[in-house]
């Protein structure tokens, strides 16, 4: 074997030739280079500039279920129209008698437990009664009238009231007209309400069995409400106009029917 002597500068120059040519001076160089770069963006921009995107996905499912609920209210309210029109040449004595009539009228109301609260005029007009012969108008006299209207919570003072209004010759009676008070009308779509939600449950329960889906808690409920609670016009039966000596009126048969409400429910409920 030929011994090779190499002096101190060659083997200096050998060992970096090497380590140059290895992969860890290839990792450590390019870890002291990107820290330089860093340090120099430091000093010069104020700072290295790092972007971070990030996205989420979230998906919610609800199960909506919707039922409907039906109830029914007899009307408690009853609203009827008396007036009463009078004419006269002079204005004066057309507006005394109206006045008069009506006047006498509100107190027999209150006579038979009326409250005034419960008393509205509705209308009260004055107009000329012109006479257009011979091809001009002139002013022939007044017509004045006036009209109210009265709430009942007792349906038997109906029949009472009307014969008053008779006897005093109010001309003008009818408009009769039946509805729910507040009360009663909260009450029944309460009822209709509660019987909507029960279905709901009921329907969600079942499908939710049948498809297989395990139910969570109901998460936002929406209602729907459907009901004719505005005063039914209905007309007094009169076998005449109100108001002749010998005239006869029928008593009317006050029957004031039903008032239904519809509600419909929506429950959403969480899917587990």
């Amino acid at each position: 074997m030929t011994e090779i002597k190499i002096s101190k500068k060659e083997e200096k120059q050998l060992f970096f030739k090497a380590l140059l040519g290895s992969p860890f001076f290839t990792i450590v160089a390019s870890v002291l280079t990107t820290f330089l770069v860093g340090m120099v963006f430091a000093k010069v921009g104020g700072g290295v500039p790092i972007s971070v995107t990030q996205t989420t996905t979230e998906t919610k499912s609800t199960f909506d279920v919707e039922g409907v609920g039906e109830a029914v209210a007899i009307p408690d309210e009853a609203t009827l129209s008396f007036g009463v029109e009078e004419t006269a040449s002079k204005v004066e004595v057309a507006t005394s008698k109206v006045n008069e009539t009506m006047n006498s009228f509100q107190e027999k109301l209150n006579d038979l437990g009326v409250d005034k609260k419960d008393i509205q005029t509705s209308s009260y007009s004055v107009f000329p009664d012109y006479d257009y012969r011979q091809g001009r108008s002139t002013v022939n006299g007044y017509r004045v009238s006036s009209r109210v209207e009265v709430a009942f919570k007792d349906f038997e003072m109906i029949n009472q009231a009307i014969g008053e209004a008779s006897n005093l010759g109010l001309n003008q009676v009818g408009q009769l007209s039946f509805g729910l008070s507040d009360e009663a009308e909260e009450e029944v779509l309460s009822e209709a309400r509660e019987k909507a939600v029960e279905s709901a449950k009921s329907k969600a329960k079942e499908l939710a069995k049948l498809a297989g889906i395990n139910l969570g808690k109901v998460i936002n409920v929406t209602e729907q409400r459907q009901g004719n609670f505005e005063p039914r016009p209905m007309y007094a039966v009169m076998d005449k106009a109100v108001g002749g000596e010998d005239e006869v009126m029928s008593q009317p048969q006050v029957q004031p029917g039903s008032e239904k409400a519809r509600v419909t429910v929506t429950l959403s409920y969480a899917t587990e």
